[in-house]
């Protein structure tokens, strides 16, 4: 029976990769407490955190507060730390509750409403521009 040669791994191709993607992006270690809460309305605040290809923001909904509906071209990844949110999506009504994740694949219209107090991480890839640059009217009330 022939010996069967088994292909070596690429490991420096594989080291020179990291290291040049590394050398792109920077380590950061944030405290949430450190980064300032922006208040777009009475009901809602907000902070993020932006990565080279991610972000993460940490939503302050109070009971009753609606997110309009609205879509983007970034994936997004809801998971409800505290509280609940109801998204109208998809044809559906689906309530999250704390512990729970919600994904939203991109351009898929979407609205929420805060069912009680609520603290949600939402991450999205790429990172939001329209938040980055404060242009997320439909958040500002039309501000």
């Amino acid at each position: 029976m022939a010996k069967i040669k088994r292909a070596k791994k690429a490991a420096p191709k594989t080291r020179k990769a990291t290291t040049q993607t590394a050398g792109k992006a920077k380590l950061k270690h944030i405290p949430w407490s450190s980064i300032e809460l922006e208040d777009l309305n009475p009901l809602l605040q907000r902070h993020f955190i932006v990565g080279q290809n991610v972000m993460v923001a940490r939503v302050l909904l109070k009971r009753g507060c609606i997110v309009p509906e609205h879509s983007h071209h970034n994936e997004q990844i809801t998971y409800i730390l505290e509280g609940a949110l109801k998204f109208w999506i998809d044809g559906k009504e689906i309530v999250v509750n704390a512990g729970e994740v919600l994904t939203i694949p991109p351009y898929m219209p979407h609205k929420a409403e805060a069912v009680e107090d609520t603290v949600d991480l939402d991450i999205f890839s790429p990172p939001r521009a329209d938040w980055i640059n404060k242009t997320d009217k439909y958040l500002r009330g039309g501000k």
